[in-house]
């Protein structure tokens, strides 16, 4: 609830903090005391547009911060702290004005904009009165209304839901459609590429394999000639090797008879022999296994040529060719399924619509049910807030499509007087006619979704036992919220908790507002004086003691 209100060179206030309670309090005073700026400041904390000429004249800075307290409101507390500003027990709001255009906002000492400053407080209070701003007014806000009433709350949020839901799927069909030819473009190119690799048959390693093949095979002729000429020396030709170590082996083994010494290199030799026999047939089969084979070398030559087409355009070597290859069938198994996705999201598509036409046509049957209960309690409650003959209605206009909030616009609309066609109120109501029916929903609709209600000329137009019926209405909103009361009525300020004066004082160059909370003295005087004018008697005195007396229950 809204604890302190400091103000400061705010039109004809120069300095002013007032302390507030809960329950119902009453703020009166002569016209033309200031009361409306008391309204205009908290209009400033609810984010309203700031007009440079609500300066005090000869100041450049005007200033009004406002207390609230938080510790009962958890979601408040969450939303401060989601937007990075300190959330203990209180909330305080605090906006400049400067001549200079720089105004500020600050949200417990940070920094904020008006955007943000205005969410927070209109969380916390409303403002029935004059005001561009009524909630009351807006369509959006009396089918809420409606729904409260009618219970439908939570059918309304199951019901935005699944529109919100059918929307994303809509969202995604879009998506899905705007892609689909592109889609196609890129599956025609990726099985292109998916089928070259395929048909190519790779192995990691190929190409290298194929490389020393290919080496092999063209240097056949080559290796031909080195082999036999091998060959020739060791064992085929003139003057070979193997001959003359044959005949020198000979020779050291008769002269080893004589020197025994020479035996061992007798046999080295024979072992040499040997060796060198096994090298010239090796020689001699591999000479006969030589073969030139022009087709397969063209083959080879045929097979790295591929390769190396694939290689440009896949990657640099096999392994990334194929690696390729598996990203071109995930890509593929992925636009294949586009096809099944988009077959599932248009069977959800269609159940939500079902869910939407269904949910929608009973929260529809609903409101109309619970409209009528509501335009014969509204109307009756009016009654007797001194517009015994106005009519409330509530209109329905169907919306060629489903919105969140439903398949119908709903709007009250209000006729003051008999014969007078019902228009929407924002056409039609005056402050004070809106501040009473606010209050007369507020008796129909005892749930508020803000802990602090300022009531501005809710008692226009009326008097006796009305107003007397107006303060204690006003009371019974006041036992489960705080409210305020701008009033001229004594009816209605003897029915108040607290009571607070706005009065006027001047010294003959300067005038200024100030606010008093009265003792139970001073409002017998002030209840005196609203009933009887500036000439106070004795009968007014005495008639204001029993007012405050008989209303203190109301």
């Amino acid at each position: 609830m809204l604890t302190e209100l400091s103000i400061t060179n705010l039109a004809i206030i120069e300095k002013l903090q007032v302390s507030f309670h809960a329950g119902l309090t009453a703020l009166t005073g002569e016209t033309g005391a200031g009361k409306s700026i008391i309204i205009d400041a908290v209009s400033l904390i609810m984010g309203e547009r700031a007009s440079l000429d609500l300066i005090r004249s000869g100041c450049d800075e005007a200033a009004v911060e406002a207390l609230f307290d938080i510790s009962q409101l958890p979601l408040i507390k969450l939303e401060l702290q989601e937007r990075g500003f300190d959330a203990d027990q209180e909330l305080i709001i605090k906006r400049t004005l400067s001549r200079s255009g720089k105004n500020r906002i600050f949200i417990n000492g940070g920094m904020a904009t008006v955007s943000v400053a205005s969410s927070l407080a209109r969380s916390l209070i409303n403002i029935y009165g004059q005001h561009e701003s009524q909630t009351l007014l807006r369509p959006e806000n009396q089918l809420q209304l409606l729904d409260s009433y009618a219970g439908l709350s939570k059918q309304r949020e199951n019901f935005a839901k699944l529109f919100a839901e059918l929307a994303g799927v809509v969202e995604t069909l879009t998506t899905l459609d705007q892609q689909e030819r592109e889609a196609a473009r890129r599956m025609d190119v990726a099985q292109f590429q998916q089928e070259e690799i395929t048909l190519a048959e790779l192995h990691d390693g190929e190409d290298e394999q194929l490389e020393e093949e290919r080496q092999i095979i063209a240097s056949a002729e080559k290796r031909l000639t080195v082999t036999n000429q091998a060959y020739d020396v060791l064992y085929n030709g003139d003057g070979a090797l193997l001959g003359q170590l044959q005949h020198i082996t000979t020779a050291l083994k008769d002269i080893a008879h004589i020197d025994q010494t020479l035996t061992p290199l007798a046999g080295s030799l024979d072992e040499a022999y040997l060796l060198l026999e096994d090298s010239a047939l090796s020689l001699r089969n591999y000479v006969s296994r030589i073969e030139s084979d022009p087709q397969a070398l063209q083959r080879i030559e045929d097979r790295l040529d591929l390769i190396s087409r694939l290689k440009r355009k896949y990657g640099a070597t096999i392994a990334e060719i194929l690696q390729f290859k598996q990203q071109l069938d995930q890509e593929i198994g992925s636009l294949q399924g586009r096809v099944e996705d988009r077959q599932q999201l248009e069977a959800t598509r269609q159940q939500l619509e079902q869910q939407i036409r269904e949910q929608g046509a009973a929260l529809t049957a609903q409101r109309r049910s619970a409209a009528l209960k509501l335009q014969q309690e509204l109307t009756s409650e009016v009654g007797q807030l001194a517009m015994k003959d106005a009519v409330i209605e509530v209109a329905f206009e169907p919306f060629p499509e489903p919105r969140s909030s439903g398949y119908e616009r709903v709007e009250l609309l209000f006729s003051p007087n008999p014969g007078e066609q019902a228009r929407p109120l924002a056409k039609i109501a005056s402050g004070g006619e809106l501040s009473r029916l606010m209050l007369a929903f507020k008796q129909v609709l005892p749930e508020s979704d803000v802990p602090t209600l300022i009531f501005d000329e809710v008692d226009t137009g009326i008097s006796g036992a009305t107003s007397e019926l107006v303060g204690k209405k006003l009371k019974n909103v006041a036992t489960r919220q705080q409210v305020f009361c701008i009033t001229h009525l004594p009816q209605v300020a003897s029915c108040a908790d607290h009571h607070l004066l706005v009065k006027k004082s001047s010294d003959q160059q300067r005038t200024t507002t100030s606010v008093v909370e009265l003792s139970q003295t001073e409002r017998i005087g002030e209840i005196a004086r609203m009933l009887a004018g500036e000439k106070i008697t004795p009968s007014a005195l005495n008639h204001a003691e029993v007012m405050l007396a008989e209303f203190a229950g109301c």
